[in-house]
């Protein structure tokens, strides 16, 4: 069985470093990207399970998160930059010898990336999982709906300069332990360590600022806006897995992804939040599991019923 170790190493990538939990020692190579305002960290249950199904597993610090490179402009989180951070990591992973084929896995702001990834294909990818962000097409038709514009208010509270990290960093950040807390409706995985770490994370010089760049440079500029209204068909085998009780993005932004996706599969965790993976990974896991090893995906009620 493969090592199920988790450690961590500075690993360079599209000229920049990133720091990166590494797990597992197989063939096969998973790359996971985090979400805002989370890291590396969230993927701390799924990581050995990888590792256990033969994959050699990445989980990097983003661009801008916590010992990763942080460049200083908006500019320099554009949507393109990040693909190339994904695709960089990639290939620094081949460079090292890990030759069999690469699973894509993403949440939030990964998804983003990740959606993107598959959509321009950046490089091939056997499997791409995405939890809790829509395809870019399905969320540009939804978002200037009064539902999930209301829901999208701090993304238009975060284009204001410097107030918003201000904000997000008074009192030891402590709005960034309340999104976890405030949100999960498990909050069993989300204990003091836990919250303590992403407020620590958040505090770091600078990072604040990095991680609400995201949102700036894709209220600014989007190079990819003609692909994601008009894109073409992911032949991508593709898992999406969904908290229904998302209170940044509705359970409707999924609907007609099937007509998006050549093989597409979905599965819903109800009385589950935005922070599906690490919120619920008794059911997320078992799922994976059957997906990556080509089973049948279980329901979320036949897991818990398991």
């Amino acid at each position: 069985m493969s090592d199920i170790h988790i450690t961590t190493r500075m690993i360079e990538a599209n000229g920049l470093t990133f720091e990166t939990d590494v797990c597992g020692s197989g063939e096969k190579f998973a790359l996971l990207l985090h979400g805002f305002p989370e890291s590396k960290h969230s993927w701390r249950f799924q990581m050995p399970l990888l590792a256990a199904l033969g994959y050699t597993v990445w989980a990097p610090n983003l661009r801008g998160y916590g010992q990763s490179s942080r460049p200083p402009k908006v500019a320099d989180y554009n949507i393109t930059h990040l693909i190339a951070d994904a695709a960089g990591l990639i290939d620094a992973a081949r460079a090292e010898g890990i030759t069999g084929p690469t699973t894509l896995m993403t949440h939030d702001w990964g998804g983003a990336i990740g959606w993107s990834f598959v959509l321009t294909e950046a490089r091939p990818l056997e499997r791409f999982v995405v939890m809790n962000l829509p395809h870019p097409t399905q969320f540009m038709k939804n978002v200037s709906g009064w539902t999930q514009l209301k829901k999208s208010w701090y993304i238009f509270f975060f284009q204001i300069p410097w107030l918003p990290e201000k904000l997000m960093t008074l009192r030891g950040a402590q709005a960034i332990g309340d999104a976890f807390s405030n949100m999960a409706i498990d909050q069993t995985n989300f204990g003091p360590d836990v919250l303590e770490h992403y407020r620590q994370n958040a505090l770091i010089p600078g990072a604040m600022k990095a991680m609400i760049n995201y949102y700036r440079a894709s209220f600014r500029s989007n190079p990819l806006k003609e692909v994601w209204e008009d894109p073409p068909l992911v032949k991508t085998p593709t898992l999406m897995i969904w908290g229904e009780e998302d209170a940044a993005l509705g359970k409707e932004l999924t609907y007609g992804t099937e007509d998006l996706v050549e093989d597409f599969t979905l599965r819903y965790l109800p009385n589950v939040s935005h922070w599906v993976q690490q919120e619920a990974p008794q059911t997320v896991n078992p799922m994976l599991e059957a997906w990556l090893t080509g089973g049948p995906v279980p329901e979320a009620s036949e897991v818990s019923r398991a």
